[in-house]
This record gives C-alpha cells, structure tokens and sequence, in this order.
C-alpha cells in the first residue's frame, strides 16, 4: 500500500505510454561519436542534407576525418571575405578551437557565436537565439551578408537554419551544417560555403540586376579560377590568356560578394581545384562549361590552353599563339632548375596531383602522390597523366597510407601533413609541410616552373645532417621508454592486458547492440 496522499481517482487511470523518446544529442559528443551524431541527424529530419554531402564528398575507406575540423575551412573562406560577418553555433570547446586557429592563420575580425546547453538544445531555443542574434547584426552598413555556420552537435539536432530569413535589412542571411560527420576534409568544407553564396548569387542574377564589383568589370571573356592559389597565379593565368583574347575573372572562394556576380558572368569555369562539387553544380546551373587540371609544367599549360580556347569556341590559330608565347620559357625554366631524387607527396588542400606533375617534368621520380580529396572528373587529366608516367595516385589517401608509402619507398624527401614529416624526421628523411611551403609558391606558368627547386633540392641537400641528428638522438628511446630515465621504466604488461580485455569486451557489446 502506498503512503502518497490523494484526493480523486485520478492516479488509479490508465496511462497509454508510449516508445521511449531518443535523448537528443548532448553538447559532450564529440568528433569521436561520429556515427551516433548521423544517426541522430538522420532522425532530426537531416537525411536529406547528409544524402547531399555523402554524394558530394563521398567518404573514403575512413570515416572520421583525419584532418583539423573541416568547419575550419568554411569559417576561413568567410574571414576573407569583406563585409562578411560570421556566426558559429556548436559546442564550447569546439568555437574555441575553431576561432583559435583561424587567428594563428591571421583572420583580423571576430567570430560571433551563439552559445547552447542541453534544454534550449532540446527545447528549439537555440534556434530562437540564432534568429535574434542575427537580427542584431545585420547592419546594412557594416555587413553585405551573415554567414550562420551549424557544428556537429546542432546539427545533429536538427537546428533548421533554411528557416532564418533570407534577408534582413538588405542584409543577406547564410546558413550553413558542416558536421564533422558529413564533411570528410576542411578542404571541402570551403566548397559548401562557396555554393551556398553561389547559390544565393546566382538566385539574385536572375531576379534581376545586380551591382558590379569594385574592380570593375573586365572587357573582355573572363575565366573564373575555382580554388584558393598563391596570389601571383592569377595574374599569370590572366597573361597565358591574353593572346587568346581572354582574362582572368574572380577566384573563387570570393573576396567580396559583388565578386560571386562576376565569377558566374564568365565563359567557362577553371576549376584549379578539382573537389568543389557544390560550386561547380551552381556554375554548371547557370551554363558555364567547366574545365579540369591547370596550366603547370609545359604539358600541362599546354593542354589546359588548348582545352579553354575549345570551352570558348576559339580558332587553333589564337590557341597555338598562347602556347607558343609561353610553353618555350616553361621548358627553358625547367631545365635551368632541375630536380633530382625521389620524392613522395601527399596533403589535403586538392593541388597535390598538381604539385606532383610540376615536380616530375622538374626531374624527380615521384613514385606515390596521395590526397585526402576525392577523385573527381575535373582531376582525371592530371590522375591519367600521373598513371601514365609509373606513379600511384591515391584518392581519399589515410594517414596510413602516406606513411606506409614513405617508409616503403625510402624518399631523398616525403613532402605531407604535418604527421607524415614528423615520422619521416623520426626516420632521417628530409621532410616539407605540403600546406606552409608547397601551397604558399605560385605554380601556375614559366613563374611555376621553377619556384619549387630551391626549396626542394635545399631539403633534399639535408639528408646527411638529419642522419647526424639521428644518430645523435639514438638510444633517447620512445614509447614506454621516451625521455630520459634514472631507472628502467615500470611497464605493467598485466594492467595492458586487463586494459586489452575491457576494451574488446566494450567492442564487442557495441557490436551486438548494433545488431539489436
């Protein structure tokens, strides 16, 4: 018999109860509960965002990204951009992470961020701070647009940034999921913030006018350049096509927004870097051709101005002139600043296969280039051409893969992230960093073709003296016994045991709940 008090027959009724309801997704999942934050993205109403990303980026045999946070690479395109502000939701330490790093790299402007716990998750609430966060700051006369970027655990949540108001007081609202469990790479992670604000344009193209860009307006056919490159590529592109009567238009990601009108009012697209689905699907809408590879090394520069001059329909005399004007001073300059050795190369910034041909028409043997990109039809040139000259090429390459080439193939240099340099120094190996000195030199034309000699062949000329250093170091010890140590190490090989035990048993009861 109970002791509660109660004064009808109410407490004596059926209850009809129904499935218990899912628990939304807590702010301290994190990058590591990939595919329970899908799962509930998925029962968020989200499939269809997800279905789009995994046909966009399809993933490779990884799962969970194996670079830095790919919102990274969307939070940077919108720093760049003038009169841009940028609003991050998700978790703490996640906007903390992403802001950090975007300073290391030189963004000069605050990143706004609307703050979240487990009842305005859950509650819609968050999603009402959203709107009235946006609401105060869109100023016409500080901002041309918003960019609302969701992290993972919003997302997953179902946060409906679609429903914010496209505009505010002439201010342009975007809104933007990039989950770390729907986008492989921060490469790619660009090319969704480069589409949506492609999307948008090319939505207020066809309403009617639109303003120009500061720059002005070119009087000629312009090419717009897909993909981030070194500042100077663009004005050497821009010189290969004079002869052909033809300039360079925007780069895209954009620096300004009147520039996404521009970059679509052109004859035909560059996509440089080939992974940039969502931007190219917006200029293939608007009936822009797309054309793959670029203009490095002397075949490649051949090539590609041969296959712009056809996307614009022009004579083989006007094509033959642009080839002519420069292919003889990209085959002196290669020959002047030869390159030999064998290198390895792999990296996820998308030019890798790009590097790899400048490299090997420079002299090297270049036995494995590996992106963590995906294979794309705009990169198929350059993968036939790398194929066709002994090189392996692997597409959606894992840190495991790079490094498993560098040790078996034993390179005069591996060339990659930030991992695969730290296990080729541990092995001796001169080593670059892809991203800080492959990525930040012009590759593009006769300045291209000699800018990677001196830095290669210096690192190459290290070999002896990261021997010596090797050697110097040998016996220091690592794993267990790293450091310097009084004493032999107390290793427990029972506590690994046990510990070994717990986690298989952990592995397998995931395993059978999966099959419930």
């Amino acid at each position: 018999m109970s002791d509660e008090v109660t004064y009808d027959g109410a407490a004596d009724a059926p209850v009809i109860t129904g499935p218990a309801a899912e628990a939304a997704p807590q702010e301290e999942m994190g990058c590591h509960s990939g595919s329970e934050m899908e799962k509930a993205a998925r029962m968020a109403g989200q499939s269809e965002l997800l279905d789009q990303y995994a046909k966009d980026y399809p993933k490779g045999p990884h799962d969970q990204p194996q670079s830095m946070c790919p919102a990274f690479g969307s939070l940077r395109v919108g720093l760049r951009m003038k009169r841009v502000a940028t609003v991050l939701s998700g978790s703490a330490c996640c906007v903390y992470g992403l802001t950090f790093v975007s300073h290391f790299y030189g963004a000069r402007r605050s990143v706004g961020y609307v703050p979240f716990n487990s009842e305005t998750l859950v509650t819609g609430k968050l999603f009402e701070d959203i709107r009235e966060s946006v609401h105060e700051m869109a100023d016409p006369d500080r901002f041309d647009a918003i960019v609302v970027t969701n992290l993972c655990v919003p997302t997953a949540s179902g946060v409906p940034l679609r429903l914010l108001p496209k505009e505010i007081n002439g201010v342009r609202v975007v809104g933007i999921d990039v989950p770390g469990f729907g986008i492989p790479t921060h490469a790619e992670a660009k090319d969704v913030l480069a589409g949506a604000m492609l999307n948008y344009a090319r939505k207020e193209v066809e309403a009617g006018p639109v303003a120009a860009p500061e720059s002005g307006v070119s009087d000629r056919p312009t090419v717009t350049l897909l993909g981030e490159m070194f500042p100077a590529d663009p004005m050497m592109i821009g010189a290969m096509l004079a002869p052909m009567g033809l300039a360079a238009g925007p780069v895209v990601p954009c620096r300004e927004w009147r520039e996404l009108y521009a970059a679509l009012d052109c004859g035909a697209v560059a996509a440089i870097h080939p992974f940039y689905t969502a931007a190219v699907r917006e200029f293939e809408a608007a009936g822009r051709p797309i054309v793959g590879s670029a203009p490095v090394g002397h075949d490649g520069t051949a090539e590609w101005l041969k296959n712009i001059g056809q996307a614009f329909g022009l004579s083989e005399e006007k094509i033959a002139a642009a080839q002519n004007a420069f292919l003889p001073s990209i085959r002196e300059v290669l020959a002047n600043a030869p390159i030999t050795g064998r290198i390895t190369l792999s990296g996820y910034e998308g030019s890798e296969l790009l590097v790899a041909r400048l490299l090997i028409e420079s002299g090297a043997e270049v036995p494995y280039v590996g992106t963590a990109c995906p294979k794309t039809p705009w990169s198929a040139a350059d993968a036939e051409w790398l194929t066709a000259r002994g090189v392996t090429v692997k597409f959606r390459a894992s840190l495991e893969d790079d490094c498993a080439a560098m040790e078996a193939l034993e390179p005069d240099l591996a060339i990659g992230t930030t991992p695969v340099v730290q296990k080729a120094k541990e092995k001796g190996i001169p080593s670059l960093y892809f991203t800080n000195l492959m990525s930040a030199r012009p590759l593009m034309g006769p300045a291209g073709a000699g800018s990677l000699a001196e830095v290669v062949n210096a690192a190459m000329g290290n070999k002896d003296r990261m021997g010596k250093m090797r050697a110097f170091f040998e016996g220091v010890g690592s794993g267990d016994t790293a450091g310097v140590w009084e004493s032999d190490p107390n290793i427990r090989e029972d506590f690994r045991a046990t510990n070994l035990k717990k986690i298989e048993k952990k592995a397998r009861a995931a395993k059978a709940q999966e099959m419930i």
